[in-house]
C-alpha cells in the first residue's frame, strides 16, 4: 500500500511538473512599505491577481516574472487604498533573456504617499548593466519614471535573473 502511494505521489508531482506554469526561474521583485500607510497590491496581466496587503513600517510583496497570455506585459500597481486609482507601477516584460522594467508614475496623483515618501528601485546586477532609479520625496515630475506615455527614456533592459527591490517610502 505504502509503494502505491508513494508511486502515486510521484506520478502526480511528475505530471504536475510537465505543465506550464505562468512563473519562471530566477529573478523577481520584492517590494518594501517603508511608509507609514497600509500599501495594496495588484498584479495585472490580462487578468488580476487578488489584492495582497503589505502593512505599515516593513510589510512586503514578492513575485517571479511572469508572463501575460495575451503577449504584454505585467504591471505591479500600487495604491493606498483597496482600489486600482491613484497607483504607482512597477512595470516589466519579458523577452528572452532580458527583462525590460520602469517605475510609472502616469495614474499618480501630486497627493500621493509615493509621491511624499519618494521610492527607489535596486536591483541586484551592477549599475553597468542595471540602473537604479531614484525618486525623492516630495518629486512629482521624477524623470526616472514615466510621467507620460511616450517616456521610453525610463524603461531599463536588465538579465532575466535580475532580482528588484522596490522600497516605499526611503527614496
Amino acid at each position: 500500500m505504502l509503494f502505491k502511494s508513494v508511486f502515486a505521489a510521484s506520478l502526480l508531482a511528475g505530471l504536475a511538473s510537465a505543465l506550464p506554469s505562468r512563473r519562471s526561474t530566477g529573478g523577481g521583485v520584492t517590494i518594501v512599505n517603508s511608509m507609514g500607510a497600509t500599501v495594496y497590491a495588484w498584479s495585472v496581466s490580462d487578468r488580476v491577481s487578488d489584492m495582497s496587503t503589505l502593512s505599515a513600517g516593513g510589510g512586503s510583496y514578492t513575485t517571479g516574472w511572469e508572463t501575460n497570455d495575451n503577449g504584454g506585459g505585467i504591471s505591479v500597481k500600487l495604491s493606498t487604498s483597496q482600489t486600482q486609482a491613484d497607483v504607482l507601477q512597477f512595470e516589466y516584460t519579458k523577452a528572452g533573456d532580458t527583462i525590460f522594467w520602469d517605475m510609472s508614475s502616469i495614474n499618480l496623483s501630486a497627493e500621493s504617499e509615493f509621491v511624499k515618501y519618494g521610492f527607489s528601485v535596486i536591483p541586484s546586477q551592477s549599475a553597468e548593466n542595471c540602473p537604479t532609479v531614484t525618486c525623492a520625496p516630495g518629486d512629482i515630475n521624477c524623470s526616472e519614471a514615466y510621467q507620460q506615455p511616450d517616456d521610453n527614456h525610463a524603461t531599463h533592459g536588465c538579465p532575466i535573473d535580475t532580482t528588484f527591490t522596490l522600497t516605499l517610502g526611503s527614496a
